[in-house]
């Protein structure tokens, strides 16, 4: 697809990566739990000819500490940005939010949230499922982003059982070894290979609806995705941003979650230089609920623009 082959400048401003490593990334740092809230409804929009819903997995805070965001900067420079957004400058809070799609006799999930993962305030992802309409079992693709607990999490039952059994699982081939290298990934990894098609990154996946878009730096092989209807296309970006100030303001800041940092800030302002440019609708799994919107140059970096569905 156009979009998609037009992020072939994002990898290529990210060539001082090195090639993927064999091994899955480091978990990222485990910040504290936030409290129990409920779960917002899901939020329906279109996207061209399709249906297509946010829906709600939980929650993640995480301290401004200097240990996550902006490292190597004082934590009263993180909360300088925080606080002149009108944000909370002693904690940034980060959504979790899979993305449902509907169209084609196809039923499309975003990632899986975090579920029972300790470091997030997570699980709800099915609850949201069923209030938009949907039962696991009628889940017919799901496209993981990368192999972090907080997208991959809800694969699994509490017991090991895939949670969605009729779904072909999408991960990237560098993603995939990455998790099969992993010790800790065995089990995940047993249930999900009957299911799992692995594909090269950037390829179209699933023919006229959702092609792969590569963005490198985060882990082996991160993918972002563009679903398709017609003319309508939407960016769902994975983890290339995690926060709609930071992330956004100060795309060139290190993060802790980023394998290859130096890559993912390349990638990353590409990517939102590119949102910028051609004013794309995007879709942030991280950013606040419903985490639909666009992004639009301000000073040296970005500002995010939320949709009103």
């Amino acid at each position: 697809m156009a979009l998609a082959k037009s992020f072939v400048a994002i990898a290529a401003l990210a060539t001082l990566a090195a090639c993927s490593p064999k091994s899955e990334p480091a978990a990222p740092p485990k910040p504290a739990p936030t409290a129990a809230a409920p779960a917002p409804a899901p939020v329906a929009f279109k996207i061209g000819a399709f249906d297509a819903a946010a829906l709600f997995d939980g929650t993640i805070k995480v301290a401004n500490d200097g240990k996550t965001f902006g490292i190597g900067r004082p934590p009263s420079e993180v909360a300088a940005v925080l606080k002149a957004a009108g944000r909370p400058d002693d904690s940034l809070d980060l959504s979790l939010q899979p993305l449902l799609v509907r169209g084609e006799g196809k039923v499309l999930l975003f990632d899986t949230g975090a579920a029972r993962v300790d470091f997030a305030q997570g699980g709800k992802l099915n609850d949201s499922l069923r209030a938009a309409g949907v039962e696991p079992a009628q889940v017919t693709d799901i496209f993981i982003s990368h192999s972090h607990d907080d997208h991959l999490g809800g694969l699994t039952t509490a017991d090991g059982a895939l949670a969605f059994p009729n779904a072909t699982i999408h991960i990237s081939a560098p993603e995939w070894a990455a998790m099969q290298a992993a010790p800790r990934r065995a089990a995940l990894v047993k249930a999900m290979t009957p299911k799992v098609a692995a594909f090269q990154p950037g390829a179209v996946l699933l023919p006229g609806l959702v092609s792969a878009v590569e963005v490198k730096g985060h882990t082996p092989g991160h993918s972002a995705y563009e679903i398709a209807s017609g003319q309508e296309r939407l960016l769902y970006i994975g983890d290339a941003a995690h926060h709609f100030v930071i992330s956004v303001a100060k795309p060139d800041w290190t993060i802790a979650y980023d394998g290859d940092a130096p890559a993912a800030q390349a990638s990353r302002r590409a990517l939102l230089q590119k949102a910028a440019d051609q004013n794309l609708r995007l879709y942030a799994v991280h950013f606040p609920y419903p985490g639909l919107g666009r992004v639009k140059a301000q000073g040296d970096g970005f500002v995010w623009v939320p949709e009103q569905p």
